[in-house]
């Protein structure tokens, strides 16, 4: 594990018992949950879900624990910094509000030396197909992950959810074609 994923493993912590201690719910999401549910390491930042009426009291709680506020200029989430670590607070994420019902959909988990709520494979590769676009369509990180937690992932639900995505539709076909979409253990010899 490098410095940079050690250094975000500290600042998840710090997260987990900032947002615990005012009684937040949060879920974790992006890289940071493909990692705590077994896929490779990442070193880009710790993507939080929490419901927009909670995003501000989110920073609140996180610049209390020493943490420091930015201003972004997106309008669906809120950043904050632990050091060079980064933070995305996101609320609307792909114009999808969090909810109560999303949160829920978290399950309890070990992620380095803390249990929080990490949101499935499924729910997290839906989000990061969704974000593909022409101008970001790079898959260099989405086959590593599909690899990795294949049996975690309901691919039907994948389909139906980005259906409307002729990028998450080309990955989904992609996937196909390398045979990542069945178990090791169910493939013919």
């Amino acid at each position: 594990m490098s410095g940079v994923q050690n250094e975000l493993l500290r600042t998840l912590t710090k997260v987990a018992k900032a947002l615990r201690s005012h009684d937040i719910p949060f879920a974790l999401a992006g890289g940071c949950a493909v990692y705590a549910r077994g896929g490779p390491a990442t070193e880009h930042d710790v993507d939080i879900l929490v419901r927009e009426e909670d995003a501000r009291a989110a920073v609140s709680a996180l610049v209390e624990a020493g943490m420091r506020a930015a201003t972004p200029p997106e309008d669906w989430l809120l950043k904050v910094y632990d050091g060079d670590s980064l933070v995305d607070l996101l609320f609307r994420p792909n114009e999808v509000p969090v909810t109560d019902a999303t949160l829920s959909r978290a399950e309890e988990l070990q992620v380095g030396s803390v249990v929080l709520p990490v949101m499935p494979a499924t729910e997290v590769l839906i989000g990061k197909l969704l974000v593909l676009d022409g101008h970001r369509c790079d898959f260099s990180e989405l086959l590593p992950f599909a690899r990795a937690l294949r049996e975690q992932i309901d691919w039907e639900r994948v389909r139906e959810a980005t259906k409307h995505s002729p990028y998450a539709e080309a990955f989904l076909v992609l996937v196909e074609r390398l045979d990542l979409l069945h178990s090791p253990m169910t493939r013919s010899a």
